[in-house]
């Protein structure tokens, strides 16, 4: 056989031969962030770093072999069903709520299969986000911050610091209630709940507030940093669950770490990328309460903090 004719056989069956398939890169499983403020407040920089933690205690590292997709409401309430639908289409693997019962119930109307996994203040089972605490039974599961309960507790602190208080405003996200009659069994006091999300509300709120003359305020919504600001501007008494409200210059927060839960929903978030249901998974309780105090916001108010409330503070801030 002529060398010329050799090198057509071999090129022909070369052209036969099946070929490989190209290799296609492996999609990195998605966590979908439904926010209801911004990403840049130092305390929310603190919850997705937890979160991060909790996932790398499943081996879960974004970037490496999960993604993060992203989307922040700004503080506009009416924005969050859209962006709930916008994770829905992504088609993500699971959503993680980041923020307050308005952020999870938008995440839970926008789809009954993605896994949820949330916090709240309210009591998960009465909003209708899980069938029970120890068997969620759905889509949902997360962290119950027990933050309705506390808010008895919250007032009797504040009138620890107001003894003379007899009208407190107490501001609330839109979907939190208020349970004012278990409240009102600490001591005969007026009170004002008011709904506060937006910055229009914000802003409508301190109006009311200063024209009804209240003695102090309990905060049981999103937006403390600005919150806290604005009550030690206008020189009212101010206390709220969680700790940033504190460190942005507010008077005391008495309630679970927020850190702590974010790191639960990053252990629970990398479970259900392993293969378990959100409907197994029991909705955790925080195991401790802490109570941090501003001594400084407290001289800037012209009160005096009694010596019984600081021996019982985890923190004081001076």
């Amino acid at each position: 056989m002529r060398r010329r004719d050799l090198i057509a056989l071999v090129a022909a069956g070369t052209a036969l031969r099946p070929t490989a398939p190209p290799v296609q890169e492996k999609r990195l499983p998605v966590i979908g962030i439904l926010g209801g403020v911004s990403p840049e407040p130092p305390g929310v920089q603190a919850n997705l770093a937890a979160l991060r933690r909790g996932l790398a205690e499943i081996g879960y590292t974004e970037g490496h072999n999960v993604a993060f997709e992203y989307r922040w409401a700004e503080r506009q309430l009416d924005r969050l069903p859209a962006l709930a639908a916008e994770l829905v289409t992504r088609q993500v693997d699971v959503i993680v709520t980041e923020g307050s019962d308005s952020t999870t119930l938008a995440a839970k109307n926008a789809t009954s299969t993605i896994p949820i996994v949330f916090h709240g203040g309210s009591d998960p089972v009465r909003m209708g986000f899980v069938a029970s605490l120890a068997r969620p039974g759905g889509n949902l599961t997360g962290v119950a911050l027990q933050g309705s309960e506390l808010l008895p507790k919250l007032l009797e602190l504040l009138l620890e610091l107001v003894p003379r208080a007899t009208v407190i405003g107490v501001l609330r996200d839109p979907a939190s209630p208020v349970d004012e009659e278990k409240m009102g069994r600490v001591r005969v006091v007026r009170l004002h709940p008011l709904i506060v999300y937006t910055p229009a509300e914000v802003d409508a709120a301190f109006a009311s507030l200063v024209e009804r003359q209240v003695d102090g305020m309990i905060i049981n919504s999103f937006g403390r940093i600005p919150l806290a600001e604005l009550a030690l501007r206008h020189r009212l008494p101010a206390i709220a669950l969680f700790r940033d409200f504190v460190d942005a210059g507010g008077l005391l927060s008495y309630g679970p770490s927020l850190v702590d839960a974010y790191r639960i929903k990053g252990v629970y978030a990398g479970r259900i990328l392993k293969g378990e249901r959100a409907a197994d998974l029991p909705v955790q309780q925080p195991s401790r309460l802490e109570m941090v105090v501003n001594l400084k916001t407290a001289k800037a108010l012209g009160l005096t903090v009694p010596q019984s409330l600081l021996a019982r503070a985890d923190e004081v801030i001076e």
